[in-house]
Formats: C-alpha cells, structure tokens, sequence
C-alpha cells in the first residue's frame, strides 16, 4: 500500500515508530507493535507499528521522524510503500560506543532497556540518552553504533537479546548504506515545538519550488526567492532554517554578517558573491543569512560606505540581471525594522514570517523535545510547566531543561569519582530528573522575551490582603473573569475592560491589589514606574510606552501596571515647561489603550492618590474605565490587617487584635504595617538587651510580641491620613459615580475637580 509521508508529534519522535492512519492498518491486517518495511526512493526503514492520531484517520498517512525518512530517503508528502515486514528477535547485538564516552559498569542492561523493541540493523546510527552532562553535546542523546547483530540483517531487541560492547569505538564503524549519514540528521521537524503554521509558511516557500519547479511553471509564476524570518531573540529563527535545509536535502551556506566584513576596498562584496556562486553551483542551495540587519542596515542610516556597497551587492545578487537558478536565500534577525527597504519587497524578501512567543501548547510541544530523552520522574507534569513559563521562549525552555539535568546530576556528584576515568552504569540508571530539579531550576531563568521591561508574576494573593473585600470583589470581576471565563463573555458578546484606576489616600494597598489580581489570574506582570518613561529626548518617552505594550502583547495574558500614574498622564494643555513631552505620552497611551491595534488579554492597572490630575481622556469608558476607590479601612478591614501582618509574629496571649483595630481611627494599612513592624522591633531591643550575646541562640525562642509593645508603637506611628483627605477622596468617589450615571458629554471629569 502506498501512504503520504506526514512528519510525528514531538513525544513520540526517535522511538523508531510509524503512526499509521487506522484505516489503512486494518486494510494492512497491522496492530499496534507489529513491525513494516518503509520502501522509498532508494531507501528503506523498518519501523514499529503506532496507533494512528484520531485527525489522520481516512486520509492515507504515515506519521515518521526524520531518522526513518532519511533511511527511507523519503521527504515530507512523499509516498511510500508500506509491507508487513517478517523481522526476528535478535539473539545478540553488538554496539559500539563514541570514543569520548567512558562509562563502566554493565553498561550492556541499560542499552539493553533503551533499545526494547526497536529495529536494528548492522552499521546504524543511534541516539541513545546517555551523555546526561558527561558529554559536552547540550543535547543529552549520544550517538552510538550498531557494530554487529546475530542473526544478521535487520533484528529486534528484546529482553532476551544478549547486548554486548564493541572494543571498536563508533567512529571506525561504517554506515549501513540505508541512506543514513554516520550521525543521522541534526535538526528533523520533530525538534522543533509549538511552530507547526510558521513551519508550514517556511516549506510552501523553499520545499515546494525545489521539488516540484513545474508547477510554478505550470501556473506562470516564478518561485519565491526569499524568506525573512524575524521576531524575538531565541524564539527558533535558525533551527527552522536548518531544520529546512537538511529536511529537503539542499546545500546549505551560512553567511555569518560580521565575517564578510572587510577594511579592504570592495572584498566584503566579493565574499559575498562567492558565497552566492558557490551556491548556485551546488543548487538546490539554501543561503542563510543571519543577523542580517549587521550587514544590510538601511542605508540612510548606515554609518561606513562599506555597509551601504555590501547591502547594493545582497540586492543584486538576490534580484539583479543575473539569473539565480535554485538558491533560495533565508535571512533571520530580531530588528526588523533595521533592514534597508530595499530588500524588503517582492522579488528579493517575497515573505516576512514572524517567529513569535510561543504560546502554551507551543511552550509544551518545546518541553516534550527538550525532555524526550531525559529520564524524568512519574511526578515532572510537563503541562504545569507550560501553564507557569510566560514569556519563555524556546531557548529559555531549553535551559529550563538543561538546568533541572544539571540539578539531578549534583544531587549524585558525592557517589561519583571525579579522579577515575569511567562512570558506573549503575550511577548512570539512578540518575532521575525530579520535579523538585524543575522547580529549582525555574527560579533561576529569566523569560527572555520580557528582559528589557520588568516582569514578574508576583507571589502576592488575596489573602496576603487584609479587607477591602468590595474593592477586591471588584477587580476580580474586572481582571480574573474576563481571562478564566472567555466563553460567558463571548456568549453574551461582551468586551471585557481596557483597563482599571485605583484611586485613593496614599498607603491603602493599591500596589498590593494589583500584584494580587496579576498573581490570581496567572498572568505576567508588567510594572512600569511612571517618572522612569519620561526621557530628555524627542519622542523616546513615547517610544518607551509602545515597547511596553508590544511586549504585553506579545506575552499576553498580561497585567500592565503604571505605579503613579499621575506623574506621566495629566491633563493636556497645563503644562507649558515640559516641552510638551508629557502630552504626547498622554496621546501615546490614549492610542494604545483604545486604538486601531486591540488590546488581546491584556488589562492595564493604573495607581494615582491624585485623581484630578489625570486626563479626562484616559478617564473614559474604553480606557480606564473602572474607577475604583480603595478607601481608608474601617475597623473590621484594620482588624483583617492587623491579623495579617502578625500571622508569623510571635504574639503574647494578652494581645488584643480587635482592641488595637479600635484604636486605630483613621490608619491605612501601610500604618497598620509599620505598627506591627516597631512593636516586633520594640520586643526585639528589650530581648537583646536583656541577655549576653553569647545566649541570644538559645533563649531566641522565648520571645514574645506584647500588648505593651503594640501600645508604644501606636504612641510613635500616627495615622497617615487626615479626616480631611479621606473626605476629599470620598467626594471624588461620589464625583465618578455621579458621572458615570449622567454620561454627559459636556461635563469633563476634569473639570468637575478643578
């Protein structure tokens, strides 16, 4: 029977499995664990049997990983012919080890347990997850070979098989002429996760022309000449690249900018023209160029005539009166809008694909590969893992999985002997990733994707917030519902709100609140301080707010948090000796909050004690249209602060919570805090004058926060708000609700301050 040749899903690639479309195993008579014989063009694989994935049933597909296809010499929508294949149990198999591996030990059990059921025949190259930080290779897979199997031909491994260690090392072992390099392929579809429609995008450009040129000539139309891949630092612009050029079997040449740069008069151009030439002479050829924004930057822009001579010679090479035959050039870069014009157009650049932030499938499908050969605990749950990584890209994820190997393998390093010159087998199979090594291994990456602003998911939650359960009540509505409930709001055909104003007396919880809702709602933090966007120079503050939001885009659902709002947004036309620079922050804001570009799953959070002073612009529904008041707490609210604030003290019993809440008229809850805090400190002094230093260790558990204490710490921490100010506040509150209710056009919230 012939089947289309479709790529595997990442968790199950290098296992040796074929995952056949079911109807086309029960025409085959085939099972799940039974083995075929793949027949390409001049190649042909054994493979083990896999139930087929659900989407495939009907269509004629056989699902392998890119090792099967090159042994089978087979690329992805190739057909091939599939047989029931009669292969015998190996009695024995001898494998021959990298020359730099040294491992002692029965090492013949563990390879003996890796390779159960798989095919395999004399000469082949396999990965075996062995090196797990013995070997200098960042992927954990160590290529072995198979040296000589009995009986011959191709076998399976079974429980029985005897697994013997070659004296030969694998690098004097010859290939076995299945079409299989000595290393197999180094980047396969399969290790690249959650890019399935940027994948696609990239090969109906390069795969297509290369392989079937007629029916472009069919249609009229030459092929596609270029590619440019960009988006964020790490994110897998060169492994698709690769994983392209080594999946169609082109040439592939690498142009690395700086390298062609040259002090001397026109060579830099004249590498580049043999790059091109080499090109075409072994074409079907793949021309890489990364970083291409070092060497073709715009050239108005360009400081050397050097820059501006090599970008005029990329444009001619890539559209110029010279045929190019078969060379399809790849640029990659993360500044997009640093290339000259020039080549970004049809003819030179035909596509611009953007390599984005994967989201959370894309961020599991990445953990899948990086994990594939990792020997993980039941408890490592990689869906968690997804849920919790914002902002990673793939390269971050990658060191996630790097660090949680290298954190196993110090846990073993006491049973190791640095000074001999092999590793025990033994060691090698205990060595286990657990969740905890995940865990570790988290708190130390930064998501590379949110470097330049500062982004965390706070560690703050409601309970860490005593009272105002109205107000919180509020933003959950707000913030939480719209992301944890889309389809209510997609049913009632609701947009759920642009953004919420905390307003209120200084020391309230606003800050608080808003690291909260982040943390609630399982989010990224974005927390921009106001005064640190406003710069000296023309049009950089607006620039700062258009990088915020581009980034809370771009790792939505995203929480963006201006502290002090009222020092960057105030009402236009006041300020006559900013240079006007603080007004057009105001319009930037304005055009990002409710502008042509959406706002997907991202919630502005804005904090000001001095409402009448913001815009009235930004006060308007479709912007910050929740006005929430966190007002001064009453004494239950005070009585809830108070209990969070001593849940770890260690308190006297004749501490009387709800007496100091009564006493407290008129304290927020940044003064119920520094209460706490100077009674802890009074305690503190009175402890450690009253005992010798040398006796502080032992007696430390004695001490205890008294009511006396909390007394004297009420006498020097007053209240921080005036009965004035917290009516002011509350007929600004009124002044909202008021406006809210009319919707006049003529009344300016503004002016109602004023």
């Amino acid at each position: 029977m012939k089947l289309i040749v479709k790529p595997l899903k990442q968790k199950d690639a290098g296992r040796g499995l074929a995952a056949i479309d079911r109807d086309a195993a029960e025409e085959l008579g085939l099972e799940g664990g039974d083995y075929i014989r793949i027949e390409g063009d001049g190649g042909t694989a054994i493979a083990r049997v896999w139930p087929g994935y659900p989407e495939d049933r009907g269509t004629g597909v056989i699902r392998i990983d890119g090792r099967l296809r090159q042994q089978a010499n087979v690329g992805i929508d190739d057909r091939v012919q599939v047989e029931q294949a009669d292969v015998k149990p190996a009695q024995r198999v001898s494998i021959a080890l990298p020359q730099n591996l040294r491992i002692g030990g029965n090492v013949g059990t563990y390879i003996r347990d890796k390779l159960s059921g798989q095919p395999v025949t004399k000469g082949q190259s396999i990965q075996l997850p062995l090196g797990f930080g013995f070997m200098s290779s960042s992927n954990q897979s160590v290529p072995v070979k198979v040296a000589s199997t009995q009986p011959q031909g191709t076998v399976i491994v079974t429980d029985s098989t005897e697994v013997q260690i070659s004296q030969k090392p694998a690098e004097e072992i010859h290939g076995s002429g299945t079409g299989e390099s000595g290393d197999g392929p180094s980047v396969t579809y399969e290790d690249i996760g959650g890019l399935d429609r940027e994948l696609e995008q990239v090969r109906e450009m390069i795969e297509l022309p290369m392989r079937h040129p007629e029916l472009f000539k069919r249609l009229g139309i030459d092929p596609p000449k270029g590619v440019l891949l960009h988006g964020p630092p790490g994110t897998g612009k060169t492994l698709i690249a690769k994983a392209v050029a080594n999946e169609i079997d082109a040439s592939f040449h690498t142009i690395s900018g700086p390298e062609i740069m040259s002090k001397y008069y026109g060579e830099s151009e004249e590498q580049l023209r043999e790059i091109f030439e080499e090109a075409e002479e072994s074409s079907p050829a793949i021309v890489f160029i990364d970083e291409i924004d070092s060497i073709a930057p715009k050239r108005s822009e360009a400081g050397g005539d050097v820059e501006r001579r090599v970008v005029a010679q990329l444009l001619s090479l890539m559209d110029g009166l010279a045929e190019r035959g078969e060379v399809v050039v790849i640029g990659a870069t993360n500044r997009v809008d640093a290339i000259d014009p020039a080549l970004r157009r049809g003819g030179r650049f035909d596509r611009e694909i953007e390599i984005g932030v994967p989201d959370r499938e894309g961020r599991k499908e990445i953990l899948q590969v990086h994990t594939r050969n990792m020997p993980t605990a039941d408890a490592v749950d990689l869906d968690e893992y997804a849920d919790i990584t914002h902002g990673f890209v793939g390269a971050d994820l990658e060191t996630l999985a790097k660090e949680s190997a290298m954190n196993a393998l110090r846990r073993i390093r006491p049973q190791l002997d640095l000074e001999a010159d092999e590793v025990d087998a033994e060691v090698l199979e205990s060595l286990e990733v657990r969740d905890d090594d995940f865990k570790e291994a988290m708190k130390g990456i930064e998501p590379s994707a949110l470097r330049e602003v500062f982004v965390e998911v706070p560690d703050v939650t409601w309970e860490d917030v005593g009272g105002l359960e109205d107000t919180k009540e509020r933003l959950r509505e707000t913030i939480q519902w719209p992301l944890e409930y889309p389809e209510v709001f997609e049913q009632m055909d609701m947009q759920s709100a642009k953004g919420v104003m905390l307003y209120g007396p200084p020391g309230t919880g606003k800050t608080l609140l808003a690291k909260a809702v982040a943390n609630e709602s399982e989010s990224n933090f974005i927390s921009v301080k106001g005064p640190e966007l406003l710069n000296k120079f023309v049009g950089e503050s607006e620039k700062g707010v258009r990088e915020i939001f581009k980034k809370a885009r771009q790792n939505a659902p995203t929480v963006v948090f201006f502290d002090e709002i009222d020092s960057i947004a105030t009402e236009r036309g006041r300020n006559s000796s900013d240079s006007g620079v603080s007004e057009r922050v105001v319009s930037q804001l304005l055009t990002e909050l409710d502008g042509l570009e959406s706002l997907e799953d991202v919630v502005v959070v804005a904090t000001t004690n001095r409402p009448d002073l913001i815009d009235s612009a930004l006060l308007r529904p479709g912007r910050l249209d929740r006005h929430v008041h966190v007002p001064v707490p009453d004494e239950e609210a005070r009585r809830a602060i108070f209990a969070v604030h001593t849940e770890h003290k260690p308190l006297a019993d004749d501490v009387d919570l709800d007496r100091l809440a009564r006493e407290t008229e008129g304290y927020v809850g940044a003064d119920v805090e520094a209460v706490c805090r100077e009674a802890s400190m009074a305690a503190s002094r009175e402890f450690i004058r009253s005992v010798k230093p040398e006796e502080v260790a032992e007696s430390v558990g004695n001490v205890r926060v008294t009511m006396d204490h909390f007394e004297a710490a009420l006498d020097e921490v007053g209240p921080s708000v005036t009965q004035e100010t917290r009516r002011r506040y509350e007929e600004i509150e009124e002044r909202f609700q008021a406006s809210e209710v009319e919707r006049d056009p003529e009344s300016s919230v503004g002016r109602t301050f004023q």
